[in-house]
């Protein structure tokens, strides 16, 4: 008897989705795997590039779980799946409203309760934060994480800082600036390196007990956790609620007052992480020495449950 991957998401640029086509790939030829793909769909489109203030004010709602709706799904609700690849954009270090929508509905109650589930993110660089809201809300729903797979923008922070907001701003991806700043987003190989993931689960889910929690994924380096941006992160996540519950009080995203505010806190994140997040990542180092063990342990806990090891990339090699 065949098993069955549902694999459901959202994309918005196209990336994430190439990403998803890669690690299926492999399911999709086995002759003893179904795959059904639920693209989610907004009720009203979301804008592709975004406009300025319209993208930076979504933020509020965003980190405080408060979802634009989404249609309802095409796949049956009661329907069984051995497997659930849950891929996700990263937005103002929080899934991305889509999949929120996505988490809060009745559908997931019953798609991903008791079910095994595998988180795909595809983002520029910061994702710890929104897998630890993802890891809570898939506990809430009873389901059992076993992977997470995470592929960001190589290029350094510095360039990707301008290249990823011109390219949500704009819709071009780069290079920029003759070719200083590089291309926004993944590189095309590290995404079709993406299959080795589907293959490994291809191979493992066939004979895999149902009640197993362990990682199909270890050893194939399917995360990297960058410790330098730890800090930042907990920081700018901070700085997100506490504006974003300001901002929600000034008024709905609409309000000519929110959005005079909504200026003032671009430019304090601006300067916030043009400064605050270089110095974080300066005093973490300073500090590192002091901090092994700790270090260990946060990195530790924010790669679980696949980890960051690549001693197993030979059994299933990067294609």
């Amino acid at each position: 008897m065949s098993k069955r991957v549902l694999v459901i998401g959202w994309s918005q640029t196209g990336q994430l989705d190439a990403v998803v086509r890669a690690l299926a790939a492999p399911l999709l030829a086995s002759p003893d795997i179904e795959v059904v793909f639920e693209p989610l769909q907004p009720a009203a489109p979301y804008p592709f590039p975004w406009p300025f203030l319209r993208f930076f004010n979504t933020f509020p709602e965003t980190v405080h779980e408060d979802p634009l709706p989404i249609r309802p799904l095409q796949v049956d609700m009661h329907a069984h799946f051995d497997l659930v690849i849950l891929a996700y954009q990263v937005w103002f270090l929080s899934p991305s409203q889509p999949v929120m929508a996505f988490l809060q509905s009745r559908e997931a109650v019953h798609l991903l309760g008791g079910r095994p589930v595998i988180t795909v993110i595809a983002c520029r660089n910061m994702w710890l934060m929104a897998q630890e809201v993802m890891k809570a809300r898939l506990a809430e729903l009873g389901a059992v994480l076993v992977d997470n797979v995470v592929l960001v923008d190589r290029a350094h922070p510095a360039a990707t800082f301008i290249s990823t907001p011109l390219w949500m701003l704009t819709g071009r991806r780069g290079p920029f600036l003759g070719g200083r700043i590089p291309a926004a987003g993944i590189p095309a190989d590290e995404i079709a390196a993406a299959a080795r993931f589907g293959a490994a689960i291809a191979a493992q889910l066939p004979q895999r007990d149902p009640a197993s929690r362990e990682p199909m994924l270890r050893g194939l380096g399917a995360v990297s956790v960058n410790e330098r941006l730890i800090a930042s992160e907990k920081i700018a996540r901070r700085s997100f609620v506490i504006w974003g519950k300001l901002l929600r009080l000034i008024g709905p995203p609409s309000s000519v007052a929110r959005q005079l505010v909504l200026c003032l806190y671009i430019v304090f994140l601006v300067t916030m992480i043009l400064t605050v997040v270089p110095l974080s990542a300066v005093i973490k180092r300073l500090l590192a020495p002091l901090m092994r063990e700790r270090i260990a342990r946060q990195r530790a806990a924010f790669a679980a449950p696949s980890g960051e090891a690549r001693d197993n990339m030979k059994e299933y090699p990067i294609p």
